[in-house]
C-alpha cells in the first residue's frame, strides 16, 4: 500500500472511531431522523462533519508547525495514546452498561431549513467535549504518526469517513427502528472501542520508534 492510501485508511478509520461515539451529535442525528426523515438527519450529519473538520484541520497545522521539536512529538504521542486507552475504557463500559438513548424529548428536534439544520449539526460538533479532548490530544499524535507529507490524504480520508457515517446512520434510522436501543448501543460502542485501543497501540508503537531512532 502506498503512503497516501496508508493515510487516506488511517484518516478513514481515525473518523470512524471517533464518529461510532454516541455522542450528543449521533443522538441528535437520530433524533431527527426518527422525526423528520433520512435527509434531513443527514443535512445534521452533514453540518457535525464540517465541524469535526473544522477540529481536525487546526489539529493538523498547529501538528505540523510543531513536530520539527521533538519534545513536542513525544509528548503528543503519550498524551494521544492516553486519551484513546481512555476512550477505549469508555466505550468498553457502554458495552457492558449502554447507556438509554434519549430520543423521547422534543426540545431537540429541530424543524428547520436545510441551512439551519447543517448549521445545527456544526454547532453540536464544535461544542462537544469528547469532539474537544478527541482532537485536542489525538489529532496532533494521528499526525505525526502519519507523516508531515501525508496529512492531506489523512484529512480526505477522515472526511470521507464523517460523510458515509452521516448517510448510514441517518437513512438506516429513518427507515427502521430495529436498530435503536441497548443494541445499538454495545455494537457501536464495541467498534468504537477496538478502533481506540488498534490506535493507542499504534501511536504508542510508533512514538516508541521515533524515540529509539533518535536515542540510537
Amino acid at each position: 500500500m502506498t503512503p497516501a492510501m496508508t493515510a487516506l485508511s488511517s484518516g478513514f478509520l481515525l473518523s470512524l472511531s471517533l464518529c461510532l461515539d454516541l455522542g450528543i451529535v449521533n443522538v441528535a442525528i437520530l433524533r431527527t431522523a426518527l422525526r423528520a426523515g433520512g435527509m434531513a438527519a443527514f443535512l445534521v450529519g452533514v453540518g457535525s462533519s464540517l465541524g469535526d473538520l473544522f477540529y481536525f484541520s487546526l489539529s493538523a497545522a498547529g501538528a505540523t508547525a510543531l513536530l520539527a521539536w521533538a519534545p513536542v512529538r513525544w509528548t503528543l504521542w503519550i498524551l494521544g495514546t492516553i486519551v484513546l486507552l481512555v476512550l477505549a475504557a469508555r466505550m468498553a463500559w457502554e458495552v457492558v452498561h449502554p447507556h438509554a438513548l434519549a430520543l423521547n424529548d422534543d426540545a431537540d428536534a429541530p424543524r428547520r431549513t436545510p441551512a439551519r439544520l447543517v448549521g445545527y449539526g456544526m454547532s453540536l460538533a464544535l461544542a462537544s467535549p469528547t469532539s474537544i479532548l478527541w482532537f485536542a490530544a489525538v489529532g496532533g499524535a494521528a499526525i505525526a504518526s502519519t507523516g508531515r507529507g501525508q496529512a492531506v490524504w489523512l484529512t480526505i480520508g477522515f472526511a470521507l469517513a464523517t460523510v458515509l457515517w452521516s448517510a448510514l446512520l441517518a437513512f438506516a434510522i429513518a427507515s427502521s427502528r430495529r436498530f435503536l436501543g441497548a443494541t445499538l448501543v454495545r455494537a457501536l460502542s464495541a467498534v468504537s472501542a477496538l478502533l481506540f485501543l488498534y490506535f493507542a497501540v499504534r501511536i504508542f508503537l510508533d512514538g516508541l520508534r521515533d524515540m529509539r531512532a533518535i536515542a540510537g
